[in-house]
């Protein structure tokens, strides 16, 4: 994740908190020892042990950042700390004392400044940048403040601040009320230069300010932030958000800004044929600067012809006004029902109500038999029906019993299918429950869904094989029927 932010191009990495637990001291350590651009920062309280151990996880990186932190508000120093302001005033200036021997740059973060005495807070941020603090940073750590007001705190502790000093302005918002990015980008416009943000606004609680955010903000609206820039290669914004959603297993929501799926996606039908006409009537940046790749037509029940007719003509066919006007009334009609439409639900309906494919299905599943257990390798075994005459037998052993029944299938039918998704749910309670299995298999450049439904699961999932590989079947007819018209140029 490191190299990827180093890819990315953020400035300061910090990488850890190392001693709160040898885990955290050990990524500092690793990171330190591969990263080569950025400057590897370490967070420490204004304690020796926490800045000394710091300073030794640091020991192998190219440029070594202590960023030290204590609390500023009267009700952490009172019931957090128990200490008094002056105690805490001299806490801050040990601590960047003792970082300076240790590090090339020294932060200092008065932990919830935004609930804090302004002239307390203006204190102490003066004795320390006397005492060498290269970067001085005020968290918004419980996510209270608003934009207008932190702009005026961020704007009153530079003025002062600067009276004794040049030091970088920085901010750090928490998203509690829904506005770290918005607080953050008041904090810019008030004099910050660095703000500390995280890749999907992931973090503490409701999470910090969404790095994505930030800098397609001041990329997007140049005219607001003519003085201020970043280093991100905004190409890189959405494959490392992938990459962190993967390492952390936390899902990024459909409608997070910049890198959720929905993004881009667009269903309402008059927002559709705006963007189909000109991207920008509905698109204030294109999803290749941030690395998306295409912005999505989404097929719904606010769609219009316009853009099911769009989404036909990308699987290569082309309709007159007449067939369009059948598979649209469908397509509503199945949209009423469920979200959204696939783009294999579209070419099922094609196949069906163009095409009149009424003929009994090619693959018929006759029997499904498997065993399995801890001592004994899953197997499974298949009958099929073919075109309602020829049986087909074959038998397979698999990682485990659903997996045995589709290599088994595909023995059976002498063909090779991608397995692109599987799912199970229950439909009712209970141990009795009938589960129902939904597939999606690709062959070649055709992809297709299937369902199947029963008590037992591998049986389900044996329909659904054969209800995916029947539909694939049907639109390999449809796209060489000779009666289609296939747009090649598209």
């Amino acid at each position: 994740m490191a190299l990827a932010l180093e890819k990315l191009g953020v400035d300061i990495i910090e990488a850890g908190f190392p001693i709160t637990s040898e885990g955290d001291f050990e990524s500092v350590k690793e990171i330190s020892k591969y990263v080569q651009k950025a400057t590897i920062c370490a967070l420490s309280r204004c304690e020796k042990q926490d800045i000394e151990r710091a300073a030794e996880a640091l020991e192998g990186a190219k440029r070594k950042r202590i960023h030290v932190f204590i609390a500023t508000s009267e009700i952490h120093m009172k019931y957090k700390l128990r200490l008094s302001e002056e105690e805490v005033l001299r806490k801050a200036v040990f601590a960047v004392e003792l970082a300076k021997k240790y590090a090339d740059e020294v932060e200092f973060s008065a932990e919830d400044a935004t609930r804090s005495d302004p002239q307390f807070l203006a204190t102490v941020f003066k004795e320390v940048v006397k005492k060498g603090a290269d970067v001085i940073n005020i968290p918004d750590t419980v996510g209270y403040t608003l934009p207008f007001e932190f702009y005026d705190l961020v704007k009153y502790i530079k003025e002062e601040v600067y009276s004794v000093g040049k030091p970088i302005i920085s901010v750090h918002c928490h998203n509690d009320l829904g506005l770290a990015t918005a607080n953050t980008l008041a904090g810019i416009l008030a004099g910050a230069r660095q703000c500390e943000v995280a890749l999907n606004g992931i973090g503490e609680r409701a999470g910090n300010t969404a790095l994505e955010e930030v800098v397609m903000s001041i990329k997007t609206r140049k005219d607001f932030f003519k003085d201020v820039y970043t280093n991100i290669n905004t190409k890189e914004i959405y494959p490392t958000s992938r990459l962190l959603s993967k390492i952390t297993s936390v899902q990024v929501p459909p409608n997070k800004a910049i890198v959720g799926q929905n993004a881009f996606a667009h269903e309402a039908g008059i927002h559709q044929d705006g963007v189909l006409k000109n991207p920008l009537t509905y698109e204030i940046m294109r999803p290749e600067d941030v690395g998306f790749p295409s912005s999505q037509i989404v097929i719904g029940k606010h769609s219009g012809r316009h853009a099911l007719m769009k989404k036909i003509a990308e699987f290569g066919y082309e309709l007159s006004p007449e067939e369009l006007k059948k598979v649209y009334v469908r397509v509503k009609e199945l949209a009423d029902k469920k979200k959204r439409v696939f783009d294999e639900d579209i070419e099922a309906i094609l196949f069906d109500e163009i095409l009149k494919t009424k003929k009994e299905d090619r693959y018929e599943l006759v029997s499904v038999n498997f065993s399995g257990g801890t001592e004994m390798e899953p197997t499974a075994t298949v009958v099929i029906r073919e075109n309602n005459q020829e049986i087909k037998k074959a038998s397979a052993i698999g990682d485990g019993p659903v997996d045995a029944v589709y290599k088994a299938i595909q023995n059976a039918i002498s063909a090779n299918f991608e397995l692109v998704d599987y799912s199970v749910k229950s439909i009712s309670g209970g141990t009795d429950a009938q589960g129902d299995v939904s597939v999606i298999l690709k062959s070649g450049d055709i992809s297709a869904n299937g369902t199947g439904m029963s008590t037992d699961i591998v049986v389900a999932s044996a329909k659904a094989f054969i209800s995916a590989i029947n539909r694939i079947d049907k639109i390999s007819k449809l796209k060489r029927n000779p009666d289609i018209k296939e747009k090649r140029a598209l």
